[in-house]
């Protein structure tokens, strides 16, 4: 093990070199303890080793003592012992060798490249991770030690084992890296923070420096008269409606101490908080450069087609002349090869029945079995017999020669499947193999072969599960089986004269063997009797079988090699087959090695993984010998990785007597069978060399020889030549078969008459595959004879070598460059992996996202790595793959032990790993994503440009024939309207009128969550009510005319009986939500607010909340002392009010309404008697309201159109409302519905939350609705109030769910309003239905309307905000330039109207914001100087086909968003509610979501419904969907509990709120993921 800093072993001198190995040797060999190794190993080294700067001495004491001790390998560290232990030998065996071929050449060159790295100061921010979450899995308890399952195809252990030789090497300590970046990186803060979850210790302000104020402001925001930043913490069950106390950027007013207190950071975030030192140390990361030069960006058009980058100008490209296709050497004629496999059988069971043909192994390794050619040959014939005559009558027989059958056989009983096999052959049945019974997949295959009977052991078939009465179960899309036990006692003997069928073989099917694509279906590969003769001629003529020789099968029987030598060209040879179950191997993974020395066998049938096995239990066993095997085929010696375990093994086992010239890599595929092989050397002769290859050619699907770097090199042995009988060529492996050039990587083709037929059943995918003729590059065939396509990538080499670099199953093309999935696996455990990855299993795949193949790697992690252990191999693996392979992982997850789905032999299924990935329900317990890294092909960030003169824009729109997009309603001076009304110009006058005139008639009902009436009001109980607080006013609260007053009550009659008390008393009144008692700190502190900001002289209330405002708990979160004076309402004195106030004028203040918005601003407006007056009349107009209709409204009555629906328009027009407090469908959702059905309401009022209760809790419950008698047939209009885009999906979802109960899909309609003006558009009774578009997304980010179809992609359905209110007119604008915009152009809705509020209520007046918002004029084209209020909200208008009430053409109003939630990003317009819609529909276990902007960084926030495992699957699709859907790129995921994203009381999301509880790390998230 070199010392951390060592000069590398190759550079001391030679004297000490050799004592170096002299001591390896003595280790070795046991002969010195590890510590006496160590000591004297230090004592030689010392005078080379220059001492560490900085690094602390345990840490490189401890990299220095990572070599476990040999003679106890536990689990972790048996794969590095092995590698370890057979470099020791290398001393001795092969010092002709030339060095480069060592195995841990590709581990050297992955240290190097992260050596490489560590200069690059960079530190990742380390996802924050709930503790409780994700406990671990404890691994498989019974797995061998460690041998196990890793992958069985794959073969990753081998790798592992050639790769981890050199990790302790050169891998200095483990730390190093991160640390060293983090010394060195600007946030000194981050590294605690990322290395253990401590506190940072507090940044120099540089956020505050690089981002000193993030809101993008396109218009100005009304002013936040707050001061506190208080956030609150928000409970985990979200109190119905919360509006939290605001805390965003303090405009309007200065307090002084409480801004002081925040450091000025961006938006006023401590500086202090972990998660901003986290996203400072993400931006850091993602200012470096990023690779791809600037032309592959391309311009974002306005159509937006994603080009495909241009390829590099330097790329390598072929330069060879076209290669012509090469023969193998002819199939000699041999006097005695049989016509058929089956005469073979017949000739050896009748002439040599005595003979051994195939020996089983029981667990521990013992020979249990062995079937000898007479008994094969004697029961194969029973069982032929058997299945033609036996299964059904004799006219009627089940089977019928060229039936196909299933075989299900385990894999540790070979005899029972061999009879199997031959008794299908001779009964001219086709057997299919499969595996192990129950896969789906499977059953697709069986199904496209028509298969209906299956044979299998009576063990087997006991093992299978039952149905209650015994039958075998129905699996999951499998046909219908009949199961027929093969064992000898269920067998008929065959009468003497019967005799089976045995012909020439022809080209009619013989076995149909499976396989797996890429995509994880099965297919059947169907083999020709003639094409199963001549391949078992190829292999004995290649391999040079000779009679009774006997051969070790390590491998799968059913399928591939393990049944071409062992079953097949076993029988036509007559050899001996020893088969060693893979259930055998993971007890005794030494068990081959002892079979092969005690039968002195000639032949060992392998894989790369049995090699890794054997080296790793080899100590066990020092006396076995090899010498007896003249091949070692090795049967996955196509795999790339495979040279180094052959190396390895033969280094450790040549003292063992192993010939290096038996060693004999093999390429296989299903459908062309063997493809070549390496034939056994002559001993002596030079051993075959080797391709050294650069990796950055090959993903150009070039051969260059590596010279340059060798970091990213990639050495690969030859497969030997082509077959006997056979030819070869290489063609392009995509688009039409055309020749290679000679230096260039493409699909192995073969001819021959052994291969595969075609793909059973599937007559497309056939023609593709197995009748392919090559084209030159001039398009011209080449030949007749058609090739097999055979799935693996190479090429033909010097002396007509051939060389396989890979699959075409494990293919990864990114952006045009060609990568193997086996490499980035190998690179992958390279990387110091033994601590962090359980038993070397990684997959790798790629998934299409945004125009792209990304590549995801999945690791299984070891039960005892720890958090920080992964998450640095993670960073390590994105480094090393990055330098040499040269492309970006767009995914890195670790999953826990064992999870990952397996193939029947333990190896990882890539398909369906891939398919839980995409599916989200891979579980991983740690994730790194890279977009920002990978993803290259984003359009340009759109560069605004100089806005066009408003005039300019009026004059294009005359000349193009199009409108001003403006809107108005009817007008209000041709509507009569009651005389009696229009004399009193006030609320006050009115109410006093009726309860002259109708003192009795009843206003208000309230119910509780019984539907009980609890309180009602006639017009003549509300004046005496109003009159006696009045009183009370003056008296107790000696208030004057003018004075504000704080109403904070429940929802009910007393709310609105102490509203026009102060009215009565010349008070302004201002509605306030009390606090909820269970959430005070959280809730009080914006009452505290609104009461200081509205400089309120009086607070009305009730004893239950007076006691509540002066409680021990609420001095906890407020100054209780100084409260002004609080007057409880509950006992009034019976005193008569002197004289009731009248205003001096209608432009007079009649009460303020304040409210959080969503961005968390708090404002109040004024609004004066004139402008309720005026709003109450154009509703009772709108919704045809008069004193005899009831009306029912579930809604806060605290602001907006909410509080004027509850308290006033009953009031103006005389009609009944009958209140529904929200709260109290909470504890009774069938309220609302019960209520408007039973009064048989025709027009309802309330808000999304209201109607998203009812469609979640009512959804599933319509019969019982219908059960209760429940009706909505009455109902006209059931509006939604809201102040947003209209949410359709919910609408129509509620619309079609009650639809059973009678409502009308016409009925439910949304209003409009905005702080500017409450009520700006409401459906109404009369006018067209509400009218819906579907709008471009991609043209909205752009600021413009483009209509499409519906379907049509990233369309986005936008709904009609109800019709304008009488009165009132709306006109489109530039928000920048303030001129008119055309008929469906996007642009702030501005509003004329004599109910809009007369302007912000402030401490100081800023006389510029509110001529801004309330009293502003067009920059252009309006002679009349109209005075407009600014809503802040984009929309447009557009003229329709329909009809108005006017008789003119309906103009209908939509609503896009609110402008101050708009992320700016990349140029581009987002809303956020946009996003939100693709995030939630991602995954079923998303809740709820909501995103917002952070320094350029998009944060998205998704609240997780189901167990806390599935966390982390959300953060892939999250990033997927954002970037598929909008082409942004999610900088953090935080994943959080339901009801963490806070909501007020309109059902609007409070992201600003989430953003400051966020970034102040108040959110307790179970995960925060930070995309690199």
């Amino acid at each position: 093990m070199a010392e951390p800093a060592a000069a590398g072993v190759s550079s001391l001198p030679r004297e000490v070199r050799e004592q170096l190995a002299e001591l390896e040797l003595e280790l070795s060999e046991g002969d010195i303890t590890q510590k006496g190794y160590e000591k004297k190993r230090a004592k030689l080294l010392a005078p080379y080793v220059p001492q560490t700067q900085g690094a602390d001495p345990a840490l490189q004491k401890e990299s220095r003592t990572q070599m476990p001790v040999p003679s106890a390998a536990p689990a972790s560290a048996a794969a590095a012992s092995s590698s370890s232990s057979s470099k020791f030998h290398r001393a001795r065996s092969g010092g002709a060798r030339d060095e480069r071929y060592r195995s841990d050449i590709h581990t050297e060159a992955v240290q190097a490249a992260l050596a490489k790295h560590k200069e690059q100061k960079m530190a990742l921010p380390m996802p924050t991770k709930r503790r409780s979450t994700f406990v671990q899995s404890p691994a498989d308890a019974c797995t061998p030690p460690d041998t196990s399952s890793a992958s069985e195809d794959e073969g990753s252990l081998r790798r592992q084992a050639a790769l981890s030789a050199a990790l302790h090497q050169s891998l200095q300590n483990a730390e190093s890296w991160i640390n060293r970046s983090i010394q060195g990186s600007s946030t000194s803060s981050s590294a605690s923070s990322t290395l253990s979850h401590g506190e940072g210790k507090g940044t120099s302000g540089s956020l505050a420096d690089v981002f000193a104020n993030t809101r993008i402001e396109s218009f100005s925001v009304p002013p936040d008269v707050t001061a506190t930043t208080s956030s609150s913490s928000s409970s985990s069950t979200r109190p119905a409606a919360i509006d939290l106390p605001p805390s965003g950027i303090v405009k309007g007013m200065h307090k002084g101490s409480n801004r002081s207190s925040l450091m000025d950071t961006a938006d006023g975030v401590p500086v202090s908080s972990r998660v901003s030192t986290k996203i400072q140390q993400l931006l850091n990361t993602l200012k470096r450069p990023k690779r791809p030069p600037l032309k592959e960006f391309f311009v974002d058009d306005f159509e937006e087609i994603v080009e495909v980058p241009q390829p590099d100008p330097n790329q390598p490209k072929p330069e060879g002349r076209q290669m012509t296709p090469v023969k193998g050497e002819p199939l000699g004629v041999v006097c005695n090869w049989p016509p058929a496999l089956e005469a073979a059988l017949q000739r050896w069971g009748t002439t040599q029945a005595k003979c051994p043909c195939l020996t089983a192994l029981d667990v521990t390794g013992k020979p249990v079995y062995t079937l000898t050619y007479g008994k094969l040959w004697s029961r194969s014939l029973k069982l032929a017999y058997t299945l033609l005559n036996k299964l059904g009558t004799k006219n009627e027989p089940v089977l019928k020669p060229g039936d196909r059958v299933a075989l299900v056989y385990p894999n540790n009983d070979p005899v029972m499947f061999m009879v199997a096999f031959y008794g299908c052959l001779l009964a001219e049945v086709i057997p299919v193999p499969i595996e192990d019974a129950g896969g789906q997949q499977i059953g697709f295959l069986l199904g496209s072969c028509g298969i209906a009977l299956a044979l299998t052991t009576e063990v087997c078939l006991k093992g299978l599960p039952k149905t209650q009465n015994g039958e075998i179960v129905q699996f999951k899309g499998w046909p219908r089986l009949k199961w027929v036990v093969t064992d000898s006692k269920y067998l008929s003997k065959s009468p003497k004269d019967w005799q089976p069928n045995i012909s020439a073989a022809g080209t009619e099917p013989a076995y149909i063997e499976y396989k797996t694509s890429k995509e994880g279906s099965v297919m059947g590969v169907t083999v020709s009797r003639v094409a199963m003769l001549s391949h078992c001629q190829a292999l004995s003529q290649a391999c040079n079988y000779s009679e009774g020789e006997t051969i070790v099968n390590v491998l799968d029987f059913k399928k591939d090699a393990g049944l071409w030598h062992g079953i097949l060209t076993n029988v036509m040879n007559k050899l001996h087959t020893i088969s060693v179950p893979y259930s055998v191997m993971k007890t005794c993974p030494l068990s081959w090695v002892q079979r092969v020395h005690a039968h002195k066998a000639k032949v060992a049938l392998v894989k790369c993984r049995d090699l890794h096995w054997a080296m790793m239990a080899h100590r066990d066993q020092r006396d076995v010998t090899l010498s007896s095997l003249r091949m070692l085929i090795v049967t996955d010696g196509a795999n790339p990785w495979s040279v180094s375990s052959c190396d390895a093994f033969l280094s450790l086992f040549q003292s063992h007597g192993l010939k290096p010239e038996a060693i004999c890599p093999c390429a296989t595929s299903p459908e062309a069978m063997t493809i070549a092989i390496r034939r056994p050397g002559v001993p002596g002769a030079p051993l075959p060399g080797r391709a050294i290859l650069s990796m950055n050619g090959l993903s150009f699907g070039v051969i260059r020889v590596n010279t340059e770097d060798k970091n990213s090199a990639l050495t690969v042995q030859d497969v030997g030549h082509v077959m006997p009988g056979g030819m070869m060529c290489i063609v392009k492996p995509d688009g039409p078969p055309q020749l290679c050039k000679t230096d260039e990587i493409g699909e192995i083709c073969v001819s021959s008459r052994a291969g595969g037929m075609m793909y059973y059943g599937l007559a497309g995918v056939t023609k593709n595959t197995f009748e392919v003729i090559p084209v030159t590059s001039a398009g011209s065939p080449v030949g007749e004879v058609p090739f097999v396509r055979s799935g693996l990538l190479g090429f033909v080499g010097p002396g007509s070598l051939v060389f396989v670099v890979g699959k075409m199953d494990g293919l990864l093309t990114v952006s045009g460059r060609r990568h193997n999935a086996d490499d980035i696996v190998a690179t992958g455990l390279a990387v110091e992996s033994i601590k962090t990855v359980y038993r070397g299993r990684i997959a790798v795949f790629s998934v299409s996202v945004f125009y792209d193949e990304r590549i995801v790697v999945v690791a299984e992690q070891r039960p005892d790595a720890s958090e920080e252990d992964s998450f640095q191999w993670m960073s390590r693996v994105l480094q090393a793959i990055d330098s040499i392979h040269q492309v970006g992982v767009y995914c890195l997850a670790l999953v826990p032990a064992n999870t990952l789905p397996k193939t029947p032999l333990g190896g990882i299924h890539i398909s369906q790993t891939k398919q839980h990935f995409l599916e989200g329900s891979l579980h991983p317990c740690n994730i790194l994503m890279c977009p920002h890294t990978c993803v290259t092909n984003l359009p340009k960030p759109r560069q605004k440009q100089p806005g066009v003169g408003p005039a300019s824009v009026m004059v294009g729109n005359l000349v193009a024939g199009k409108r001003i997009a403006q809107a108005s309603g009817r007008d209000l001076g041709q509507i009569e309207d009651n005389d009696l009304v229009k004399k009193h110009q006030f609320l006050t006058e009115v109410l006093q009128w009726r309860a002259q005139a109708t003192p009795d008639h009843p206003l208000f009902l309230l119910l509780n969550a019984k539907g009980t009436t609890v309180c009602t009001a006639t017009c003549l109980q509300l004046h005496k009510k109003a009159e006696r607080i009045a009183s009370v006013l003056c008296d107790k609260g000696h208030l004057n005319a003018g004075d504000n007053v704080v109403l904070l009550y429940p929802p009910g009659i007393e709310l609105i009986s102490a509203f026009y008390g102060c009215l009565y008393a010349g008070c302004v009144p201002v509605t306030v939500r009390p606090p909820h008692a269970q959430s005070l700190s959280a809730t009080l502190p914006t009452v505290r607010m609104i009461v200081e900001v509205s400089k309120a002289a009086c607070i009305l209330t009730t004893q239950t909340l007076m006691r509540l405002l002066r409680s021990r708990e609420a001095a906890a979160a407020v100054d209780v002392k100084t409260w002004p004076t609080i007057i409880d309402t509950d006992d009034l004195p019976r005193k008569r009010l002197s004289q009731i106030y009248k205003p001096p004028t209608p432009e007079m203040l009649a009460y303020l309404d304040f409210s959080v918005s969503t961005t968390g601003m708090l404002t109040g407006v004024k609004m004066s008697h004139a402008a309720v007056s005026g709003l109450c009349r154009a509703i009772k107009l709108q919704c045809e309201l008069y004193s005899s209709r009831q009306i029912a409204i579930c809604l806060d009555p605290y602001c907006g159109l909410g509080f004027v629906l509850w308290c006033l328009c009953s009031v103006y027009s005389g009609h009944q409302s009958i209140l529904i407090p929200p709260m109290e469908l909470e504890s009774n959702l069938f309220l609302w519905l019960s209520t408007v059905s039973q009064y048989k309401i025709r027009d309802t009022f309330c808000s999304y939350s209201v109607m998203e209760l009812c469609t979640k809790g009512l959804g599933n419950q319509v019969e019982m609705l219908k059960a209760r008698g429940i009706n909505l047939s009455c109902v006209r209009t059931c509006v939604v109030v809201a102040e947003e885009r209209p949410r359709v999906s919910l609408t129509h979802s509620f619309s079609k769910l009650f639809k059973d109960i009678g409502l009308s899909s016409r009925a439910v309609s949304t209003t409009f309003g905005s702080r500017v003006n409450v009520a700006i558009c409401l459906q109404g009774t009369s006018g067209p239905d509400p009218t819906t578009v579907y709008v471009d997304l991609k043209s909205l980010r752009h600021d413009r309307v483009r209509l499409v179809e519906r379907g049509a992609p990233q369309s986005l359905l936008l709904s009609e905000s109800g019709k304008i209110l009488p009165g009132v007119k709306v006109v489109i604008v530039n928000p920048e330039t303030k001129g008119p915009l055309g008929d469906s152009h996007l642009g702030e809705i501005w509003v004329n109207s004599p109910h809009t509020a007369s302007g912000y209520y402030t401490i100081y007046d800023n006389e510029t914001l509110q001529a801004d918002h309330f009293n502003t004029r067009l920059s252009f084209g309006d002679a009349a100087q109209t005075l407009w209020a600014r809503t802040g909200y984009l929309g447009f208008v557009r003229r329709t086909e329909l009809t108005a009430a006017s008789g003119e053409r309906h103009d209908a109003l939509y609503v896009v968003g609110a402008l101050d939630e708009t992320l700016e990003l990349r140029g581009l317009r987002y809303h956020p509610i946009d996003i939100e819609t693709s995030v939630s529909r991602t995954h079923r276990s998303i809740a709820e979501c909501a995103v917002f902007t952070w320094t350029n960084l998009l944060v998205v926030v998704v609240e997780l419904c189901g167990c806390e495992q599935e966390a982390l699957d959300l953060v892939p699709l999250v990033t997927n969907v954002v970037l598929e859907e909008h082409y942004l790129i999610v900088g953090v995921v935080v994943v959080v509990d339901p009801g963490v994203i806070p909501i007020n009381s309109r059902g609007e999301k409070q992201r600003m709120h989430l953003r400051d509880s966020f970034l102040a790390d108040q959110l307790d998230p179970i995960y925060v993921a930070y995309n690199m």
